[in-house]
């Protein structure tokens, strides 16, 4: 990779789990595509690549590092661990906001026609990450459906993000989607109905330009 630094980069993807009892868990709809399409461009340009997984189907991308969890807090652990090594680090993963406040030991069994489950919030791992970044890069994805711009830029600066990449729930398992990325003091940028994989290389390149520019 010549007249380019080689990064060392931690990309998160995909869902976590969060169990209500031994056999049913909160989760949500993400394959994980977008986080292992960065991780395999990633690789490709020639940079050493720690792939976060929770609970996807997809093989392993060639030559990248990945370790595989399942909860939300197994990914924040891996995730900073990972972290402290790396120059920058790009969260697609669509981590659960919020966990089962005691998941049940056994199997919860059918009951009365009406329940409450009480939740509790888990980590926000990319915040954490901004917080600790210093002079590393760090890049979020966010999937918003209503004031998608005006949320976006406020998890720009509560997180302190170098960019953020915001696409609609309509994303999620699909081949190819709608994206805008968001760079403070940069008009959006638009890439309407890009495949993954093609726009997965537009992060890289953008990772690359925010790294050469510290």
């Amino acid at each position: 990779m010549p007249g380019r630094p080689r990064l060392r980069l931690v990309v998160s993807a995909g869902p976590t789990r969060e169990p209500l009892d031994a056999v049913r868990f909160l989760t949500n709809a993400s394959s994980g595509r977008m986080g292992f399409a960065v991780a395999a461009a990633a690789r490709a340009a020639g940079h050493r690549v720690t792939l976060v997984t929770g609970p996807v189907s997809l093989p392993s991308p060639a030559g990248v590092r990945t370790v595989r969890v399942v909860t939300a807090r197994e990914m924040r652990r891996a995730v900073l661990d990972a972290f402290r090594g790396a120059d920058a680090l790009v969260m697609t993963a669509a981590v659960s906001d919020y966990r089962p406040a005691r998941p049940r030991a056994g199997k919860w069994k059918k009951g009365p026609a009406r329940m409450s489950l009480p939740l509790v919030r888990n980590p926000d791992i990319l915040a954490e990450a901004g917080r600790r970044k210093g002079r590393r890069v760090c890049v979020g994805f966010a999937v918003e459906d209503r004031g998608a711009l005006a949320a976006a830029r406020g998890k720009i600066r509560r997180k302190r993000l170098d960019a953020l990449c915001l696409c609609s729930p309509a994303a999620f398992e699909r081949a190819a989607a709608d994206y805008r990325i968001l760079v403070p003091g940069r008009l959006p940028e638009g890439h309407p109905g890009v495949r993954k994989e093609r726009f997965a290389r537009r992060v890289v390149a953008l990772l690359e330009e925010l790294a050469a520019a510290r």
